[in-house]
C-alpha cells in the first residue's frame, strides 16, 4: 500500500548525508525495536506526509506507552498480586462497567475495521484509547481505598481489578501487529492462554476468576531529554563523522586515512567536484548575464548548491556552514 513521505526533523532523511536515523542506527541506539515499530506506525503517513522528530519520539514514548499502555497494565497485575494473591478475582459488573464496555467494544469493531481497510495508524490510536478507558475506571474506582472498606466494597475492588486484568489481556492481543515482543512480555506475565489469541467484535474475559497471574514487571521506560539531545546530535548530518558500520569513532578514525580498496582517493573527489563546481558556476553566470528566464536560472542554482554541499561532505566540512572567502559582496554587489 502506497504511503506519503516520511521526513526527517524538519528536513529530510539523506543517507549520503547521514541525516535520520536507518535501520542499523535505531539498533545501535539501544531503544528496544517495539518502541520504534510503535512510532513509526503512530506517525505513518498514509494520507500526508509526517515527520520523524526526536522530541516527539520521546514524548510519545513517555506519554502513551509510559503513562498511559505500560501504566494501566503494571497497575491492574500489581494490584492483582498484591491484594489478591496473583488470582483474578470475580467480576460483577455494574451500569457503569456496561458503559465502559460499550465503548470499549465500539473501539474493538473500530480497530477491525481500520486493520481491514489498511488504516494501521488508526488501528494503534483504537488500542492506546482502550487503555486509557481503563486508566479512568481505576482511577474513577479507586480500588486502593476500596479494598480496605467493607465486604461490599472489597467486592468492588475485585471486580475492578479483573476487569483491567482481561483489558490488559485484550490490548495484549491487539497489540500484536505492532509490538509483538511487548505482547508477549504481557501475556507472559498474566499467564494467558494461548486461546486469548482471536479477535471478535465484544470483548471476552480469557482469565477467569481464580487464574494466576505471573511477575508484573514495567513495560517501558522512560527516554530522558539529555538521550533526546544527545541522539538528535549524533543523527544530525555528516555522514563522513558517522559511519553505519557501527564502529567506534577511534575505529573510524583510524580507517578514514586510508581509501577502500577499489575506491579513488579522497583528493580526486575533492578535484573532480572543485572543476564541477566551477564549471557550473560558469553556466549560472552565463544565464544571468544572458538574462535568462527565472525558472532556468533558479534550477541551475540549485544544481550548483547541491554540487557545494557534495563538496564540502567530500572536504569533512559541515554543507550547512556558511562558506568562507567567496561570497556576496557588500553593499549588493554582484558574485
Amino acid at each position: 500500500m502506497a504511503t506519503e513521505y516520511l521526513n526527517y526533523e524538519d528536513g529530510k532523511f539523506s543517507k549520503s548525508r547521514g541525516v535520520g536515523v536507518f535501520g542499523n542506527d535505531a539498533r545501535n541506539t539501544g531503544i528496544p525495536s517495539d518502541i520504534w515499530r510503535f512510532y513509526l506506525l503512530y506517525i505513518r503517513p498514509e494520507s500526508q506526509d509526517s515527520a520523524f522528530s526526536w522530541a516527539d519520539f520521546a514524548l510519545k514514548n513517555n506519554s502513551e506507552l509510559l503513562n498511559n499502555l505500560g501504566n494501566f497494565i503494571n497497575r491492574a497485575l500489581v494490584f492483582c498480586e498484591r491484594n489478591f494473591h496473583g488470582a483474578v478475582p470475580a467480576i460483577t459488573l455494574t451500569a457503569e462497567d456496561e458503559e465502559l464496555l460499550a465503548l470499549v467494544n465500539r473501539e474493538l469493531q473500530s480497530y477491525t475495521q481500520n486493520l481491514s481497510k489498511c488504516r494501521v495508524r488508526d488501528g494503534l490510536r483504537n488500542i492506546l484509547s482502550i487503555s486509557r478507558l481503563g486508566n479512568q475506571m481505576i482511577q474513577a474506582n479507586m480500588p486502593w481505598k476500596l479494598i480496605k472498606g467493607n465486604a461490599e466494597e472489597k467486592a468492588r475492588a475485585g471486580s475492578v481489578t479483573g476487569l483491567s486484568v482481561n483489558l490488559s489481556c485484550l490490548i495484549s492481543v491487539l497489540l500484536q501487529p505492532y509490538m509483538p515482543t511487548t505482547s508477549a512480555m504481557i501475556q507472559d506475565q498474566l499467564q494467558a492462554p494461548d486461546t486469548c489469541n482471536v479477535i471478535i467484535d465484544n470483548m471476552v474475559c480469557f482469565l477467569a476468576p481464580g487464574h494466576k497471574i505471573g511477575k508484573p514487571k514495567p513495560l517501558f521506560d522512560k527516554i530522558e531529554d539529555s538521550k533526546v539531545a544527545e541522539l538528535r546530535k549524533t543523527y544530525a548530518g555528516k555522514q563522513v563523522l558517522r559511519q553505519t558500520d557501527g564502529s567506534t569513532p577511534a575505529a573510524r578514525t583510524k580507517s578514514a586515512s586510508k581509501p577502500e580498496s577499489g575506491s579513488p582517493p579522497m583528493t580526486g573527489n575533492v578535484d573532480e567536484l572543485t572543476a564541477m563546481v566551477t564549471k557550473q558556476g560558469d553556466v549560472v553566470r552565463q544565464l544571468k548575464s544572458e538574462k535568462a528566464e527565472r525558472l532556468k536560472i533558479d534550477a541551475e542554482v540549485q544544481k550548483l548548491l547541491q554540487l557545494k554541499k557534495q563538496l564540502a561532505l567530500a572536504k569533512g566540512e559541515d554543507p550547512s556552514a556558511p562558506s568562507g572567502g567567496k561570497g556576496k559582496k557588500k553593499k549588493g554587489g554582484k558574485k
